[in-house]
């Protein structure tokens, strides 16, 4: 059973009301505090935001000598006083709820459920309500004789009126067995069928109907519709089975249970955690709740800021400054206004924080020429390092050296650096008869096409979710003199040349990018289609540039360490790969930049936090 959960909780509060006469007069209020939550997934066709906005409810007196509130759940205040005494919570929710309700569907449901409660001076108390499926269920089931020995077509109406002029279900073969659902009301209400079809004999038609009489709330009517041969003539027998199921999707209003609450898996990084808890508002202050943690297997414990209150007795906190990979335990910890003491929950909960992947070879330290003479390769097969031994960074070497090893246009740089032995250097150039763009991203290149350009597989495997991208270099730029027509309108020839570096995680399906598994991007410098605008692409998760311009009044010819932050689009999916690119100038796709410009990068470092 799938079941969607409403929380009630009922609390008592005192308050003094003063005349101005010489004796003082006290009357008693409750509190009257509802919270609404679902639970789990059901068959029904609103989704759970919709049936919590439409809830209803209302509260009369015992002794039914009227209502005294009414609301709708999405406009009902936190807190309703009530004087002491004797009440009815009646609760609507689901189809009934609405303004103009389908008196009959295939998938909407409606709830309905009451419950009694005594509000007591100075007394908290909670009540449970459990509204259930309101509605009187149809279910027919066509026997296979049916469609044996009727044409196709045949069909069976349900109806809660005898002419069938309102709140109507047509079942056909393809809807054999379905849930039909009916909003009844009034004295002993009926449901109305009426079976019709045409025998392949060419007989005349067949028609058929009947009443179930005085139909209940919360009831499956199973009809069977089936032939029997009866003295040589075809007849229909319709078998009504009135057994009241189980039905499931039950609404179910509990009171408010104070504790740790569940976190989805997207809410562990591998630097923070979200914690949420349930916490009885009337019992404890809104305004003190907090979450203790600690790495599992220490004492000491650090404690969180005060949890942010997302709604009536939901709370949560990020718990920041985490050690990747760590397993640590959570505790919740309360003021009790009725004691007036700090109170720590006992139950103690544990999470995992996700691991700081780093890309390989992130200061370009190793190098080879694996794949040519004539240029650098950032891998080496002979390396000691199983992520060193294959490539994972690529640049457009191999298309520029096609006429020699002096037109690299990325290569290590041993006498410029701030890590290690060597730096990375980016520099752009003119190629006989085109514009290269110094470049270094995390993919492959494919193949030159002619001299008009080359194919680019961007993207590696990955699965983590860094924060931020941080790193050092330094950009020697100049005023654009080569220039193709097809650039970008931003950009014109004299203009400054800029540097791009960027970041983005997502789940590229290579079959829709034109890549391959390891690299689905797949980018043709020649057809602008192919380009993908990460800031706007659907199957891009974070995404993150720096843009470097070197003009007279911003020099930027000298070492800096940026960090790119990632800005996620989506919180709730994990990456499959990972893309990182620097190009010393950012138009070379469209064979546009400056041939002297220079980028330098080192100590490329991806951040959890």
């Amino acid at each position: 059973m799938k079941t969607r959960t409403l929380t009630v909780c009922l609390a008592v509060a005192f308050f003094s009301v003063v005349s101005c006469k010489e004796n003082m007069e006290q009357t008693l209020e409750g509190a009257l505090c509802l919270s609404v939550q679902t639970q789990g997934e059901t068959k029904a066709a609103m989704s759970s935001e919709e049936l919590l906005a439409s809830a209803d409810v209302r509260i009369y007196k015992a002794d039914f000598s009227g209502m005294v509130r009414h609301y709708s759940y999405s406009q009902m205040p936190s807190e309703v006083y009530l004087p002491s005494g004797d009440y009815r919570i009646d609760v609507l929710a689901g189809e009934a709820a609405k303004e103009s309700p389908s008196l009959a569907s295939w998938e909407q449901k409606s709830y309905k459920g009451t419950a009694d409660v005594t509000i007591e001076p100075s007394k908290s108390k909670s009540v449970t309500v459990a509204a259930t499926v309101s509605n009187a269920i149809s279910n027919i089931v066509f026997d296979a004789s049916v469609a044996q020995y009727f044409e196709p077509g045949f069909t069976c109406k349900v109806s809660l009126k005898e002419d069938f002029s309102d709140a109507v279900l047509v079942y056909d073969s393809s809807l054999s067995g379905s849930d039909g659902y009916f909003i009844i009301s009034g004295f002993e209400p009926s449901l109305y069928w009426s079976f019709s079809g045409t025998l392949k004999d060419g007989a005349a038609s067949v028609v058929k109907s009947g009443e179930i009489s005085a139909v209940e709330a919360a009831k499956r009517y199973n009809m069977s519709l089936k032939y029997v041969e009866k003295n040589g003539i075809v007849d229909v027998v319709i078998l009504v089975d009135e057994t009241t199921n189980d039905i499931y999707d039950d609404i179910v209003f509990v009171p408010v249970s104070t504790g740790i609450s569940a976190s989805s898996r997207y809410e562990t990084w591998a630097g923070h955690f979200t914690a949420h808890a349930d916490v009885d508002e009337a019992e404890y202050d809104p305004a003190q709740v907090y979450f203790e943690y600690r790495v599992k297997g220490t004492e000491d414990w650090t404690r969180s800021v005060a949890a942010t209150r997302e709604s009536e007795g939901s709370f949560s906190a990020v718990l920041s400054s985490l050690t990747p990979g760590t397993e640590y335990e959570y505790r919740l910890v309360l003021y009790n206004t009725v004691s007036a003491a700090e109170e720590i929950v006992e139950s103690i909960s544990t999470f995992t924080t996700d691991v700081a992947t780093q890309a390989p070879n992130s200061s370009f330290e190793t190098v080879s020429k694996t794949e040519s003479s004539n240029y650098y390769s950032f891998y080496d097969p002979s390396s000691s390092d199983p992520s060193l031994q294959t490539k994972w960074w690529c640049s457009g070497n191999k298309g520029s050296t096609t006429v020699g090893s002096s037109y690299q246009i990325t290569y290590p740089d041993t006498s410029d650096k701030k890590d290690g032995n060597q730096s990375v250097c980016l520099e752009s150039r003119y190629v006989i008869v085109k514009f290269a763009a110094g470049n270094l991203f995390a993919g492959r290149f494919g193949e030159t096409i002619g001299t008009s350009g080359g194919t680019v597989y961007f993207g590696r495997p990955f699965t983590a979710r860094p924060t931020a991208m941080r790193l050092w270099c330094k950009y020697s730029g100049g005023t654009i003199n080569r220039y193709q027509d097809n650039a970008p309108s931003e950009v014109a020839k004299g203009d400054y040349d800029k540097a791009s570096l960027r970041i983005a995680l997502g789940t590229w399906d290579y079959k829709t990018y034109g890549g391959d598994a390891n690299s689905p991007i797949l980018v043709n410098t020649t057809d602008e289609s192919t380009f993908v605008d990460f800031t706007t692409d659907a199957s891009t998760i974070a995404f993150g540039e720096k843009i470097i311009v070197s003009d007279e009044a911003n020099s930027t010819n000298v070492w800096q360490q940026i960090t790119i932050p990632l800005e996620y689009r989506n919180l709730n999916k994990y990456p499959t790969h990972i893309m990182i690119s620097f190009a010393a100038s950012m138009y070379g796709d469209y064979f546009t930049g400056c041939d002297s410009s220079k980028l330098w990068v080192d100590a490329v470092e991806l951040l959890y936090e």
